[in-house]
This record gives structure tokens, C-alpha cells and sequence, in this order.
């Protein structure tokens, strides 16, 4: 258990709801995110999705938490730049940021919007050949955040507010620090470091000459430490879905044992063309799961875990996930029982 360099303990939420309701199964994710500061985890995190019931645009519901918590972390995991403008989310985040003091992470990820097609001119408003989806739009993102004056030294906007100095408003300090890229593969992972973005891996990666999950995650990490060029520390999140069965009661344990014996068959082999590989689901008690982590190879080398509750559980499920992990998880990887104080402040969490 010595060898685990993690400092900081998180989650992240697929933030589902009902079609009929969203509304409650959004309040149900903010609720979460209340319960998950209250037990001590360092940062929380929400996916973003599109055209599914769930969280299409995080910079809202992060505006939203930031205004229900006080001390943990807030992160994005991930924002699929196609689907954005880099300057108008660069305005939204900065917006966030300021909004909760600045505990706002980022994670970005580049690549065409995987929905485009099916979108077309709804969302596409030129060529769709003619739009930029490398990383180049990410790293427009970024240069969006560092804040720098618009035109030249004597351009000034006016409006009925008065005269202006341009640039990106409200300007936070420090986000462009805490900007992560979801990283699946050598070029990714090379490209972050190179780039200043922190590194999130999760359960998913692309096998590049190997068919275990585990080997290839650990190529992909020691090349964006290898690699890094940014100002501060490098950072390496690492997701596992994490499900433990202590507080759970009979039926509900057999639920969460079949939820991963019905995935566990694509951890076997690469998957499709793209050769992705799969991490096995950690289900059993507390002791179990922290011998499986404590084996993980990949976890000596990252400085934050991130539990990935699964799709499609209840909130009731989701609580008795996060409160098993913390009272009893935590504890067994030789830390205290309360993770903001074993794994450092929410505000830290990205540096």
C-alpha cells in the first residue's frame, strides 16, 4: 500500500435523469455533490453529454454546485471541444471559476463532434470539412484563458458600461493551470504534456502494441511525465469504477456483482478497430478493493483517484458508494479516515 502516491480522492457522476423529470434527477446530482463534500472527498466531477439524458453542458451545472458547496473541487470530465466555440467556453468557465473561488478543473478532450453527422446543419453552420477538430482547437481554449489584451496597446470597446481595455472577462487567474486532458493513447498523452494540460485516464484506453489494459495505461503515463512542459507539477488522474458491497444489502449486492460479470467479458480482448482495451469493474468489500487497488500497477504513478459510479444506479446506490469508500476504502489504503484531510485540500486538488 506504500508504494501509492494518491493525494487526492474524487468522483465522478454520469449525472442521469429521467426525460419525464429532469429536472429532479439533476437536483439528485447536486444533492450528490453536497453529500460528497460533507464525507470529505476532494474534488467531484460530472460528465458531459450529448443528445442522452444526462449533463449537456457542465459549465451550467458546475455554475450551479458552485453556489451549493463551499470547499470541494468541481470538475468537468470530459468537454468534447468539437461541440464548442473555444472562446465562448472559455467565457463559461471563467465564469464558473469565479463563481466558486476557484475550484473549477477542466477536462477537455479533441476530436470531431461524434454526433455530427446526425446533427448536421443544426449544428454545423459551414463545411463541416472546414472546421478545425485537432488539438489545435483545445489549445485555443487555452490561449482563450490566459486572459491576454485584445488588439493592440490603444483598442478599447465602449458601451453603456464606459470604455474598455478588451480581453476575455471575468479573467481566472489560475484555471489555465487546472485545464486536464482525457488522455486514451502515446500521441494524446505526449500532446498534454507537451501542452501543460494534467492527464485524466480512466477505464477505457487505446492498445498500442499490447493487449493488456494495464500495460499500455502505464506506457501512456510515463510518456507524459516524460514529456511534460508545463509550469507547475504534472498531474495523472486515474478513474476506476469502484463499487463496494459493505453497507449494501443482500439484493442489491447480487445487482452490483451481475453489473459487472455483464461487462466483464470486453476486459478479455481489444474491442473494434481502435484495439480499446478495458479495465475490470472493483466490486467486493472494502478489504478487496483496496488489495485490488493496491495491486494496480498503474496507481504508484497518479496523484488523484477518481471513482466512475456507474451509469444507471439510483442516488441511494450512489451514497452508499461514496460513504463506503470513505469510511471504510480510504482507511485500508493508510490514510485517515477523513480524505480532506488525508488527501489535501478541494482547492488544491489541480494545483
Amino acid at each position: 500500500m506504500s508504494s501509492l502516491a494518491i493525494r487526492h480522492l474524487a468522483f465522478l457522476t454520469p449525472g442521469n435523469y429521467d426525460d419525464a423529470d429532469p429536472r429532479a434527477g439533476l437536483e439528485e446530482t447536486l444533492a450528490l455533490f453536497e453529500y460528497g463534500e460533507k464525507l470529505g472527498f476532494d474534488s467531484a466531477w460530472v460528465r458531459q453529454r450529448h443528445l442522452e439524458p444526462g449533463v449537456s453542458s457542465a459549465a451550467t451545472f458546475l455554475a450551479a454546485a458552485s453556489q451549493r458547496t463551499r470547499r470541494i473541487g468541481l470538475g468537468t470530465a470530459v468537454i468534447q471541444i468539437g461541440y464548442e466555440n473555444p472562446f465562448r467556453l472559455a467565457e463559461d468557465l471563467s465564469l464558473v471559476d469565479v463563481l466558486s473561488g476557484g475550484r473549477l478543473n477542466v477536462g477537455l478532450s479533441a476530436g470531431p463532434p461524434p454526433f455530427g453527422k446526425l446533427l448536421g446543419e443544426r449544428f454545423f453552420d459551414a463545411d463541416p470539412a472546414a472546421y478545425d477538430f485537432s488539438h489545435a482547437r483545445v489549445a485555443w481554449l487555452a490561449s482563450n484563458l490566459d486572459g491576454d489584451w485584445l488588439g493592440d496597446a490603444d483598442s478599447r470597446i465602449t458601451s453603456a458600461a464606459g470604455e474598455h481595455r478588451p480581453r476575455l472577462r471575468p479573467h481566472a487567474p489560475g484555471l489555465r493551470q487546472r485545464l486536464w486532458y482525457g488522455g486514451g493513447s502515446l500521441r494524446s498523452a505526449r500532446w498534454a504534456a507537451e501542452n501543460g494540460f494534467h492527464l485524466l485516464v480512466g477505464n477505457i484506453n487505446t492498445g498500442e502494441e499490447t493487449d493488456e489494459f494495464f500495460v499500455a495505461q502505464h506506457r501512456h503515463i510515463k510518456t507524459f511525465r516524460t514529456h511534460w512542459r508545463g509550469e507547475d507539477e504534472p498531474k495523472v488522474a486515474a478513474g476506476r469504477v469502484i463499487v463496494p458491497l459493505d453497507s449494501a444489502d443482500a439484493a442489491t449486492r447480487r445487482r452490483y456483482r451481475d453489473y459487472a460479470a455483464s461487462r466483464h467479458a470486453r476486459t478479455l480482448l481489444p474491442q473494434g478497430e481502435r484495439r480499446t482495451l478495458f479495465a475490470p469493474d472493483i466490486v467486493g468489500t472494502a478489504a478487496e478493493i483496496a488489495e485490488r487497488l493496491a495491486a494496480d500497477p498503474v496507481l504508484p504513478l497518479v496523484d488523484t483517484l477518481r471513482l466512475e459510479l456507474p451509469y444507471n444506479f439510483s442516488g441511494e446506490d450512489y451514497r452508499q458508494i461514496l460513504s463506503d469508500t470513505t469510511r471504510l476504502i480510504a482507511p485500508l489504503l493508510g490514510q485517515a479516515a477523513e480524505p480532506s484531510a488525508a488527501f489535501g485540500a478541494a482547492a488544491t486538488v489541480a494545483g
